[in-house]
């Protein structure tokens, strides 16, 4: 197959602190260990580690005419090699922006600003462009409600018209409206790849088949559930298979379903097994867990496979 991916959806500046145990008081003061500025975002991060896998990927998103904006284009383009011709930039609206408080265990609490993301629609996408690729990933649903709902089914569905490959992965829903938004867009998905807590909301099931029975009752082909801690699990009408967590320290989990979701990619475009793309996603997202930040943790695909063989993974 191409091994080229068009990625679409939110581009975020992650501003992280690690350790952080509690929030200061009004007025107050809280020392922390280590502060940095990176990319963040679900589409930055899983084009990304995408491309650090050795695929060719375009970005389509919205950033704001400001310092962020530009820093997060540059970033993208002259070192992470990734296509920034589509991303659009927005004069209303600032960059967005999130505030990472990483904890000692490794988990992470979130104060986010929507900025552009809310100012992506149907009209910045360039279609023609698109139809050049062989597989269309939309990453950060219900982060961007001037897209979400419609416009994200009416996307789907040209990708699929196209002869695209279509794969989704969400993020958390704050508005609550969750399977109202995404219902009409989940019969044009190939692959979604959402976290087990997001699929309970979409879904109201609980076990794990249920779960994915429910989504393939909608119209997604193949289901991908992230379960931090307790590794993944994939289905679909033919096969299901479940990937314990893997055996390591635990740094920061930011950006490890993004991760996931580039591993499972790239997996699809290079041709793998359905049990072999989960493989994949499995390892990479938790390869992302062994440093702080959502992409730091993935060098290469070679290194990558590296990691994967001292945890028994072959490919």
């Amino acid at each position: 197959m191409d091994n080229r991916v068009f990625c679409l959806g939110i581009i975020v500046g992650d501003f992280l602190g690690k350790p952080v145990e509690s929030v200061p008081d009004k007025g107050k003061l809280t020392l922390t260990d280590r502060v940095e500025l990176q990319i963040g975002g679900c589409a930055a991060n899983t084009g990304i580690v995408l491309s650090r896998l050795g695929v060719n990927v375009s970005i389509t998103g919205k950033v704001g005419e400001d310092n962020l904006g530009r820093f997060l284009e540059s970033k993208l383009r002259e070192e992470e090699r990734v296509d920034t011709s589509r991303i659009k930039t927005s004069k209303d609206k600032s960059s967005s922006g999130t505030i990472v408080l990483v904890h000692s265990d490794g988990e992470r609490s979130f104060i986010h600003s929507t900025g552009t993301n809310s100012d992506i629609r149907l009209t910045d996408i360039d279609f023609e462009y698109m139809q050049t690729f062989p597989l269309l990933h939309i990453a950060g649903a219900f982060l961007m409600p001037g897209f979400d709902g419609a416009p994200l089914a009416e996307t789907l569905k040209k990708a699929k018209n196209m002869g695209v490959i279509t794969s989704l992965d969400t993020a958390w829903d704050a508005t609550g409206k969750w399977l109202q938004l995404l219902e009409e867009a989940l019969q044009y998905t190939d692959y979604f790849l959402p976290s087990i807590e997001e699929a309970k909301m979409l879904t109201g099931q609980k076990t794990l088949e249920d779960i994915a029975k429910f989504l393939m009752d909608k119209g997604v082909k193949n289901v991908g559930l992230k379960m931090g801690g307790d590794g993944s699990f994939i289905y679909n009408e033919k096969e299901k298979h479940r990937f314990p967590a893997l055996n390591l320290d635990v740094v920061d989990t930011t950006g490890c379903g993004d991760a996931y979701a580039a591993g499972f990619i790239a997996g699809i475009v290079k041709g793998f097994s359905f049990e072999k793309c989960g493989m994949l996603a499995n390892l990479v997202g938790a390869k992302t867990a062994t440093t702080i930040g959502a992409t730091t943790g993935i060098i290469s695909y070679d290194n990558t496979l590296e990691f994967g063989k001292k945890h028994g993974y072959s490919f």
